[in-house]
């Protein structure tokens, strides 16, 4: 979290400007998906996955990857959390659907 920020500040952003201060202090990073969003559906938008965006034989590399070879420790905490987020979140959307085929059956029945 801390890193991507000093590396957005140390080469993306200028960050000496007073307009470069203002993005950063927009800035904002987290690990994984932050709570609002997480009991939310996930939906795949096409036009950005990256076997239609990259051309065959490109070479691409993820900020997980990268980050665990330069030396971030915290990488297996983040996977654990990560699949009790996923389990959560499908008991949370099972519930959500039952609710719905009920409000739906109680809609038709009135």
């Amino acid at each position: 979290k801390q890193w991507y920020q000093r590396r957005v500040r140390g080469g993306m952003i200028p960050h000496k400007t007073t307009r470069g201060m203002e993005a950063l202090n927009r800035l904002k990073v987290f690990e994984g998906i932050r709570p609002p969003y997480d009991k939310t559906k996930r939906m795949v938008v096409p036009s950005a996955l990256r076997v239609l965006r990259l051309k065959p034989g490109r070479m691409y590399a993820s900020v997980g990857r990268i980050s665990r070879e330069v030396g971030w420790k915290y990488g297996d905490v983040v996977d654990k959390l990560e699949t009790k987020r996923k389990e959560k979140s499908a008991a949370y959307i099972q519930a959500k659907k039952k609710m719905n085929a009920l409000r739906t059956k109680a809609a038709a029945s009135a």
